[in-house]
């Protein structure tokens, strides 16, 4: 039967049929037989494979042998998962204490007399999937894929931001009722309750309280029976490197390398270096010409629309003021977005808010201004996330926003800056090298919101095809 039969068997169509069917006498043994093999066509359209196949058929992918047995493995997870439901998930006991007075402490310190995670969690579940690769293997696809193809509601895919965003909100929100003993097996337990199978992507360690946060959550979600896919751009052993107190965090490395199936994306084929026609999005310098450029375009998006003033957007019980807006569009200036002691919350909340950003008068930036460039980085990836469409006025092309005179860089730093490009697959001639930026993990996610940029500056990502 071949693929275009399915425009002639919708799938609402049948559920109509069926919710119609319950109401009067059940059909004839050979239309029961007949609404079975239209559910069966359905299930082996809609699984990875299948999904997989049609991306190639249309262009949009590539064959890649490599990438076709990591199918293999999601489609097998996949099968796994169907029917599949957590343990009984407890409640929270009341002598689930450590007898902690510090806040950190009852969250991050795990008491020696501990018992052990769910024993049914770690024996009963799937073996979780953990891929990763350099960018432009094609990661955020693959779990975009298998998330969409899942057949069940009890499954969630989140970025690490968004992740992180949420669980340290849970922890507040228990912190503020009271909550005492170990706060992290208590959001572990709300995360299980809402979604057996997490779709982690971006998955990150870059800071002390993250890592031991991680630690508990992954040993309590496991222990529970939650199933993992994630996504990375480092090999577990590579996780958190040079990290202060990463010996704490190791117990984590092992956890996972032990309860995940590690898989290595990189195949030689870069999917970003495909090709795509590019879209006018990026303007600069910033002169007469280019500001009425900018403006024209917010003008035409916004036309017809509502454009309000100042308008306070709700996060965390404050507000952010966006400068100028309709219901999808918002436009603010560079210093307003990235000169405020801003979050990954905050930026998560404005892409979340609004499908459509505009942000003018970027400037060149050096190692004065290497708060506003993290900013500004963490909002790239917040918007890539989210699928934002992004129009910039910037001093220098954006390339070169977080780059330095050439001339004053020393070659140990431009060594340094092409390796991570190489790793990107960008070239020096697309992307500036910049000596703001000194260690593995700054210099990799300034490569990566360059790589990014230009993604996202393609037409096909403006139209909304990626």
């Amino acid at each position: 039967m071949s693929i275009p039969r399915l425009r002639s068997v919708p799938r609402r169509l049948l559920l109509h049929h069926r919710a119609y069917s319950a109401a009067v006498p059940p059909p004839a043994p050979e239309h029961q037989q007949q609404l079975a093999r239209d559910d069966a066509f359905l299930t082996a359209l809609d699984t990875p494979t299948a999904r997989y196949r049609q991306l190639i058929s249309k262009g949009v992918l590539r064959q890649d042998d490599h990438q076709k047995g990591i199918i293999a493995k999601l489609q097998k997870l996949n099968d796994e998962l169907k029917g599949y439901q957590l343990p009984a998930i407890p409640s929270r006991s009341l002598t689930d204490s450590f007898g902690a007075t510090s806040f950190f402490s009852r969250l991050l310190v795990r008491p020696a007399p501990a018992p052990a995670p769910s024993s049914q969690g770690y024996s009963n579940s799937p073996k979780s999937l953990y891929l990763y690769g350099s960018v432009g293997t094609g990661k955020s696809m693959l779990m975009d894929l298998f998330h969409d193809t899942l057949r069940t509601h009890s499954k969630e895919r989140i970025h690490f931001h968004a992740f992180m965003v949420d669980v340290h909100k849970r922890v507040h929100r228990l912190k503020m009722q009271g909550g005492e003993g170990d706060l992290a097996k208590d959001v572990a337990r709300e995360v299980a309750r809402g979604s057996s199978v997490v779709c982690f992507d971006e998955f990150q360690v870059t800071d002390i309280a993250d890592a031991m946060i991680l630690r508990r959550l992954l040993e309590e979600l496991l222990g529970l029976g939650v199933v993992f896919v994630m996504t990375s751009n480092r090999h577990p052993d590579d996780l958190y490197k040079n990290g202060i107190q990463r010996a704490s965090f190791i117990p984590c490395i092992e956890l996972i390398k032990r309860r995940f199936d590690i898989i290595d994306l990189d195949s030689g084929t870069d999917y970003r270096k495909i090709p795509r026609e590019l879209s006018s999005v990026y303007l600069s310098p910033i002169d007469k010409s280019t500001n009425e450029a900018f403006e024209q375009k917010f003008a035409d998006i916004t036309e017809g629309q509502e454009i309000r003033q100042n308008r306070a957007l709700p996060i965390w019980g404050r507000t952010l003021t966006v400068p100028e807006s309709t219901t999808n569009v918002a436009k603010f200036d560079f210093k307003d977005l990235c000169g405020a002691p801003l979050s990954a919350a905050d930026y998560l909340e404005v892409t979340k808010s609004f499908g459509t950003v505009f942000v003018s008068n970027v400037p060149r930036m050096g190692l004065g201004q290497k708060d506003m460039a993290r900013r500004f980085i963490t909002f790239i990836d917040a918007c890539y996330e989210s699928k934002t469409i992004l129009y910039i006025l910037s001093e220098v092309p954006i390339f070169e926003a977080f780059s330095d005179d050439r001339s004053k860089l020393s070659s140990e730093t431009t060594d340094h800056m092409r390796s991570a490009m190489d790793e990107l697959g960008l070239s020096s001639d697309v992307v500036s090298s910049s000596s703001i930026f000194t260690g593995d993990e700054e210099i990799f996610a300034f490569a990566r919101a360059c790589s990014r940029l230009v993604q996202m500056g393609t037409k096909s990502w403006v139209e909304g095809a990626v």
